[in-house]
């Protein structure tokens, strides 16, 4: 047996059809434009994100095997999301989960003294990244299509609400805790959408998908809108939660690092929401069925795509595969200190008006010595968010796992192990955040009987240890002084 998993990212859908133990037997991928409308503001077409998750899929199936026995989704988070209930067709396009437009929002909110009670039933904080501000800045400007949500005819979502919307022909307006918890929306404690939050940010809640168990069947697709297949619908997830998942860490202090277009380090906290003072996200990781597992989690906004801005923006390397070979050519950063704060500061600093910096550039500063500061920043960026988990939530992180693109770079895992002074593990599947919505699927369709029979597919490619000493050699100090220089930069 094998189960289709639907990777939908920040800039490409990825397929990949999964065997059961754990492999991957088939793969496609398509990306889809990236719009930046102004300084600031980034969106999706759905459309796009619909015709890229079929072209992807048309791939996979056509070099898998066997015919898959279930679907599994993971998307990017946070994105919003409207589409017509009749036509499936978006009236408008989506705001990405990196835009910044509603920091007025959140500023407003926040002086009306709102942020400790939106923590307090969230564990998420007031910030542009979150889904509900999105909307609220939507209804503020009387965006044509919020008129539509308001009458009931548009209905309004994450990525995978509206992905299985288009897969069940429109006949499923679903999400999961792990996604709706990062919508601002979401009681994190009572486990359902709240009517307070929904009054805060002026959504109406009968817009609002229906909450289903992560992993269990929830709809049948559509064989006339996708590809033929009539298939169970039976794992939902937030990819960074798909990722935790897919890397096996089904104990309580298991932690994980993806390196995407951003990075996000989550630990497994159990069956109790474990609150953050200091800059990290409280977040349900799944449900599948018995109640809500969480974790917290620090989310850092550019990392991967750093590496694309050097690539697409600069010119200075010609794919993003370049860059471990062109940093790993100069034995440092020549004193050079990269903060890519290119869309705001995540966690743990939290400050959507930073930018973007770059700092120590002298006569002698090549692309070469860029390069590697970019990796260095991204060992930093995921260094902090340990630091604070251990230091302010006590939370144990012995050793590390990563997966995504950017973790077959031997480089910034050896980076990364050094700034944290713990292993790095990396798994011979590194695709965890698609394995793991094809996780969820198979377990909650009978393919997989137990998380401890998940567990077993885990395979070891290659452990990082930290060198001596470079933890504390200074370079990170220097980076939090880099970090201060970037913050409150963009006062308009």
């Amino acid at each position: 047996m094998t189960v289709l998993a639907i990777d939908a990212g920040t800039t490409g859908v990825t397929a990949l059809v999964v065997d059961t133990d754990g492999s991957v037997v088939a793969r496609g991928y398509r990306e889809f434009p990236q719009l930046f409308p102004r300084p600031g503001w980034v969106e999706h077409e759905p459309e796009d994100i619909w015709t890229a998750t079929l072209s992807a899929c048309r791939q996979a199936l056509a070099a898998a095997p066997r015919r898959p026995t279930a679907v599994g989704l993971t998307n990017q988070r946070e994105t919003a999301v409207l589409w017509d209930k009749q036509t499936l067709r978006a009236p408008r396009t989506a705001i990405v989960w990196q835009d910044r437009r509603s920091a007025g929002v959140c500023t407003r909110l926040a002086e009306a003294g709102t942020e400790d009670r939106v923590r307090e039933l969230t564990g998420l904080r007031l910030d542009p990244y979150f889904t509900g501000t999105k909307l609220a800045w939507l209804a503020e400007q009387g965006d044509p299509a919020w008129a539509g949500v308001q009458a009931g005819r548009v209905a309004v979502g994450t990525v995978d609400s509206y992905l299985i919307a288009r897969l069940t022909g429109g006949a499923r307006h679903v999400t999961d805790p792990s996604n709706a918890s990062r919508t601002l929306l979401y009681d994190i404690r009572a486990g359902g959408w709240s009517d307070e939050l929904c009054d805060l940010f002026g959504v109406p809640r009968g817009a609002l998908p229906e909450l289903v168990p992560s992993s269990g069947e929830v709809g049948r697709t559509d064989p006339g809108g996708f590809l033929g297949l009539d298939l169970p619908v039976a794992g939902i997830a937030g990819d960074q939660q798909a990722a935790l998942f897919g890397q096996a860490c089904y104990a309580p202090g298991q932690s994980k690092c993806t390196y995407g277009t951003g990075s996000f380090v989550l630990v497994n906290t159990g069956g109790a929401p474990v609150a953050s003072a200091a800059g990290l996200l409280t977040t349900v990781a799944w449900d599948l069925g018995a109640g809500p597992v969480y974790a917290l989690e620090g989310a850092i906004f550019v990392t991967g795509a750093a590496v694309q801005w050097l690539r697409d923006g600069l010119g200075l390397i010609g794919a993003a595969a370049e860059i471990e070979g062109l940093a790993g050519s100069v034995p440092d950063s020549g004193g050079l200190v990269f903060v890519p704060a290119l869309t705001g500061l995540g966690a743990p600093d939290w400050d959507p008006h930073a930018r973007g910096t770059i700092v120590g550039i002298t006569r002698g500063s090549t692309r070469a010595h860029l390069a590697r500061a970019t990796l260095e920043a991204i060992a930093f960026e995921v260094r902090d968010v340990v630091d604070v988990m251990v230091a302010e939530a006590g939370v144990e992180v012995p050793e590390l796992s990563v997966d995504g693109g950017a973790a077959g770079n031997d480089l910034l895992c050896q980076l990364q192990a050094d700034q944290l002074g713990a292993p790095v593990r990396r798994p011979r599947v590194t695709e965890t955040t698609g394995v793991g919505a094809a996780f969820l699927a198979g377990l909650g369709t009978g393919v997989w009987s137990s998380t401890g029979e998940l567990g077993r597919t885990w395979q070891l490619d290659r452990r990082f240890e930290p060198a001596a000493g470079v933890r504390d050699d200074g370079r990170h100090a220097t980076w939090r002084r880099a970090v201060d220089r970037a913050k409150g930069w963009d006062t308009g």
